[in-house]
């Protein structure tokens, strides 16, 4: 069971709610909290004093009064107005993963809303209730608004409580109206109240949980990154001299000296490695722990600005002791869209040092003498093209991934009449980050397919003994699928591996 309220929310944590179906619930320090804001909020509304997103309207719209006949209608039109988004749903994680962090804001105790608000998204997280939610149409700055707003839609209602208002939502693997889900899931919806649309909808949540979902799967690529570096190593032969301890301490960076010692345990009591006269290695193979090290770094500064992100209040207003509302901008994703623009240029570093050893695994002029694309005999060369296509898949990958990488929060234009003038494009920056993760699973699968078929070849010519970890990463791959001397469907075979990957078996327990 996961507390909410009661302490700083952890990526670990998010992830064990959003992957794994792990239990929430809110503590009763922020049960605490959340009334106390609620109290202030309605103290603020007695006074008659204008203020943003409660008697007011919203953007260009600020100026305008709104009557306490329409304030909850002013709540409703929001959400109703606001969901726009557009494009594939998200997958399921990602909208549990934005709910939780959606809850944990709303807790801190500086959004004015009522306790039944947060209690909903709490039940509907434990009963398995996901809204589905188009994955377009978010600029990551006033908020995601569009995403939000499609999450609310789900559990609010108005005096119509239209089926065809209610959004849609997966409940028990089927897809149905909200209304349909919530109603079969035993959970009321809810009637808004002043401010409590916008305390909903206004942050960049989807951007921040997609973005800690991104963090855990990166520094999960660091390990395999590691791990494919060690394997392709021994493959060619390669030289132990650019991992040494001393080396790296003698450049101060903390990244790179825990990549090298990692490398370093998995090719340990290798007979492969340092078998030949040569004194260096090309750069994927030498540099290797200075690169994933950079992204290790890298990875380490991203997760701490996120994880202050899920642990923030982020609507606007905010309300204060005593009775005072203040009106921001803590819903501008930049910090979010900046990290992520990081994390995308990191992996896809991650990616392209990857393809260059599968390459080389495949040169025969580059690989230590092994057959040239890796078929099994020189002889069948022509008749057989070996590994040649799924180093081009690679490539391909990493040319997508330098087009990814390119950074979208530089990129803005304004919205809401100029109000909204300078925007975060942080959802974009995130989504484009997810993009090149799944990329990178593949293009590590294939390195760890080639450089197992490498090994193959090389215990057909000569007798050799794998360092114990790089022998277990071999096993597993070799216990999923068989060494084939001809040509095959090798896609069928490399999404094996990629099965071994994607569920972290290929490195568990090592």
């Amino acid at each position: 069971m996961i507390s909410i309220g009661d302490h700083r929310l952890t990526l670990e944590e998010l992830v064990q709610v959003a992957r794994y179906r792990e239990k929430a619930a809110l503590s009763e320090s922020a049960n605490a909290q959340i009334e106390a804001s609620h109290q202030r909020l309605e103290r603020i509304i007695q006074s008659g004093k204008p203020v943003y997103g409660i008697n007011t309207g919203f953007g260009i719209f600020s100026d305008q009064r709104i009557p306490e006949k329409d304030w909850a209608k002013l709540s409703r039109n929001l959400i109703l107005s606001h969901a726009v988004a557009t494009g594939e749903p998200f997958q399921r994680e990602i909208t549990r993963a934005a709910m939780l962090v959606r809850a944990n804001t709303l807790s801190q105790g500086f959004s004015g809303v009522r306790l039944e608000i947060v209690d909903t998204l709490i039940k509907m997280l434990n009963a398995g209730v996901t809204p589905i939610v188009p994955s377009q149409g978010s600029l990551g700055s006033s908020g995601d608004l569009s995403l939000l707003s499609h999450m609310a839609l789900v559990f609010t209602t108005d005096e119509k409580d239209l089926d065809e208002e209610s959004g849609f939502a997966d409940f028990e693997g089927k897809v149905m109206s909200g209304k349909a889900a919530m109603r079969q899931a035993g959970i009321d919806r809810i009637t808004l109240g002043p401010k409590e649309g916008l305390a909903i909808n206004n942050g960049a949540t989807f951007s921040a949980a997609l973005a800690a979902l991104n963090l855990m799967d990166a520094a999960y690529l660091i390990e395999l990154d590691e791990a494919s570096t060690a394997l392709s190593l021994e493959a060619m032969l390669g030289c132990s001299a650019a991992f040494d301890e001393r080396l790296h301490a003698a450049r101060h960076q903390s990244g790179q000296m825990k990549s090298a010692e990692a490398i370093r345990s998995y090719f340990k009591g290798s007979s492969y490695v340092d078998s030949t006269c040569r004194v260096q290695d090309a750069y994927s193979l030498r540099c290797a722990p200075q690169v994933i090290g950079a992204v290790r770094d890298t990875v380490e500064f991203a997760s701490k600005v996120i994880e202050n992100e899920i642990n923030a209040a982020t609507d606007n207003p905010l309300i204060f002791e005593p009775e005072t509302a203040i009106s921001g901008g803590n819903f501008h994703g930049e910090p979010v869209g900046m990290v992520m623009d990081f994390l995308g240029i990191a992996v896809a570093e991650l990616g392209a040092i990857s393809e260059r050893r599968t390459f080389r695994l495949t040169d025969g002029r580059l690989n230590g003498g092994l057959p040239t694309m890796l078929v099994d005999s020189e002889h069948d060369a022509g008749l057989n093209s070996g590994l040649m296509m799924p180093q081009y898949t690679a490539v391909s990958l990493v040319l997508e991934n330098e087009t990814l990488a390119t950074p979208d929060t530089v990129h803005s234009l304004p919205t809401s009449g100029e109000q909204e003038d300078h925007n975060a494009n942080a959802m974009t920056a995130t989504r484009h980050a997810r993009q090149i993760i799944e990329n990178v699973v593949h293009i590590l699968s294939i390195e760890l397919y080639t450089a197992s078929r490498a090994i193959d070849l090389r215990k057909k010519n000569s007798s050799g003994i794998l360092g114990k970890k790089d022998g277990e990463v071999y096993n597993r791959i070799r216990h999923q699928v068989e060494y084939h001397a001809e040509d095959r469907l090798w896609s069928a075979e490399i999404e094996k591996v990629k099965e071994l990957v994607a569920t972290h078996q290929i490195l568990a327990d090592l």
